[in-house]
């Protein structure tokens, strides 16, 4: 059993980290002038992040974890520290934009528009997939698209407006 309350408890505290973080850096951004943008969807992907954590906890406590999954979320996390040691004061889980600076191309942004995204894809399907729990990856999985369908949408015509945008 403590393999995955280990493994809940640690994405758990996770989250709660970066929401500080995220707080943190969102204050000093419009502190700096920057604006936030399409704030509208914000309150649903904290509920489906939030349902996602809860229902792992209420049915994947006790359940074993798959080595490779796990192996996969593990390589994840790497992504999304590299994603956050790119952004540095710039990451957020609000979309921010900060007129007066260009957009970051460094990192994983050399690779693609929104490595974040791909990451959180990616891991709302695997740790479920770690507890052998296809079909609450699956839910989870659509849910995460529509939201970030939204958010992307929104995120993009935002960085439109930058006169630096590529």
């Amino acid at each position: 059993m403590w393999p995955s309350v280990a493994l809940l408890a640690f994405v758990t505290a996770q989250r709660l980290a970066e929401l500080a973080l995220a707080r943190h850096n969102t204050q000093l951004l419009l502190s700096s002038g920057a604006k936030e943008v399409a704030p509208q969807h914000y309150p649903y992907m904290v509920a489906l992040h939030s349902c996602w954590i809860a229902g792992l906890w209420l049915l994947a406590m006790g359940r074993p974890v798959d080595p490779i999954w796990f192996a996969i979320f593990i390589v994840l996390q790497a992504g999304r520290l590299w994603v956050i040691g790119t952004l540095k004061g710039r990451w957020t889980t609000r979309i921010i934009v900060l007129p007066s600076a260009p957009l970051v191309s460094s990192g994983p942004y050399r690779f693609m528009a929104h490595p974040n995204y791909a990451v959180v894809v990616g891991e709302i399907a695997v740790l479920p997939l770690a507890f052998g729990m296809p079909v609450y990856a699956a839910i989870f999985s659509v849910l995460n698209a529509a939201v970030l369908y939204v958010r992307i949408k929104a995120e993009n015509e935002a960085l439109k407006t930058t006169m630096f945008l590529k």
